[in-house]
């Protein structure tokens, strides 16, 4: 028995695809879809890529949706791989559709929008114009921080259900904040950025580092509920939740410094790769407490987040710890990179992964493509990439 399983990891390490070469294959096919998706949408004035409906038509948002920043952000990092001029123009052109955003106060996800968007049109182009918009952005943001409850509130409708509500993918905006204080110097940003993501570490999990989709909190800053308004019930660990959380603790450290966040970054590691439901390809399913993972529906954007979340995380740790989260990671994206999950090319509108779970029990964008999934996917191959590199 032994020998025959030597012999069969033999066999498996032999004839699987080289991780460079996975890694270019999947980026030359992104790189055509995505080509794809923006000749589709750029007539369609002011339009941005979310998902495809039951018929397979491609459905749109206007800018203020909170996923308008994700294909920019893709066209970015394709450009940042490639060099192509062609899909720089694209990225500038997608970008600055957002451009209003940054004086939006009504969406806790200005940082998704713009950070995505504009935050890597700066990086890699330098223009002032994109600057200024992050940090009016930032700004914007700023305005739905209560110093009385110590968080940037999530979500205003629901009012009769919700005082104050915080999700946990709020996380994921902090970035822009922090970089706006460091790029003016003005440290209110950072407080807040901080003040959130203390008091999220405090109350947002269980002590098994699984976390709660929702927290809201009275007028006195104190918790009214926990909740997981997209997972399969309250109690439940919502799957791209846990992806959120993943990434924006890691994030947060590399930000800050701050070893709390690192120390929490681990521990949500920790659980999600020892988790029982996580399936051997590495692609969750869209509960992590569903009754049978390998018949659910699986979330190939959670994959996408916790893959690019674990390939930063495992520079932040040590060899051992560092090792394994690549080792998922990689499974992860060959997983990913398979023909069960990479569009074929021409299809899907241009998307780039498919079988994503967008909110289950609305059912809303489930078992469909999702610009989000796109985005992280690309940026998980790149973080890959440059470790191959180094």
């Amino acid at each position: 028995m032994l020998l025959t399983l030597l012999l069969t990891g033999v066999a498996r390490a032999q004839t699987e695809e080289p991780l460079e070469a996975m890694i270019e294959r999947a980026l030359g096919r992104a790189r055509s879809q995505a080509l794809l998706m923006a000749r589709e949408l750029e007539p369609r004035d002011g339009r941005l890529p979310k998902s495809l409906d039951d018929d397979g038509k491609l459905v749109t948002s206007d800018p203020g949706w909170w996923c308008s920043g994700f294909f920019p952000g893709v066209l970015w990092y394709l450009y940042e791989d490639s060099g192509d001029e062609q899909i720089a123009a694209y990225a500038d052109r997608f970008t600055r559709r957002l451009e209003k955003v940054q004086y939006i106060t009504d969406n806790h996800d200005v940082g998704f929008m713009l950070g995505c968007s504009y935050g890597h049109a700066w990086r890699l182009k330098g223009l002032p114009e994109y600057r200024q918009v992050l940090l009016n952005g930032a700004a914007s943001l700023a305005t739905r921080y209560d110093p009385r409850i110590g968080l940037i509130r999530s979500w205003d409708f629901n009012r009769d259900r919700w005082n104050y509500p915080v999700i946990i993918d709020n996380m994921m905006n902090l970035e822009l904040l922090v970089w706006a204080s460091r790029t003016s110097g003005d440290g209110r940003f950072r407080r807040i950025a901080v003040h959130h993501a203390d008091k999220t570490l405090k109350n947002h999990f269980r002590n098994d580092a699984s976390c709660y989709h929702v927290v809201s909190y009275d007028v006195r800053g104190r918790v009214e509920k926990r909740e997981t308004w997209q997972g399969l019930h309250d109690e439940s660990a919502w799957s791209r939740g846990q992806g959120w959380a993943l990434y924006g603790f890691t994030c947060m450290y590399r930000e800050t410094g701050l070893r709390r966040y690192l120390r929490q970054a681990v521990r949500v590691a920790d659980y999600l790769l020892g988790h029982p439901a996580m399936p051997s390809d590495g692609i969750p399913p869209w509960d992590l407490d569903v009754e049978d993972p390998q018949t659910a529906l699986r979330d190939a954007s959670a994959a996408a987040v916790i893959a690019s979340a674990l390939i930063e995380l495992s520079g932040h740790v040590d060899a051992e710890h560092g090792s394994r989260y690549l080792a998922f990671a990689e499974k992860q994206l060959r997983s990913l990179s398979s023909e069960r999950y990479l569009a074929a090319p021409g299809t899907c509108s241009g998307f780039i992964l498919k079988h994503s779970v967008g909110f289950f029990a609305q059912h809303s964008e489930v078992d469909k493509p999702l610009t989000y999934a796109d985005y992280y996917y690309i940026e998980a191959l790149l973080r890959m990439k440059r470790r191959l590199m180094r």
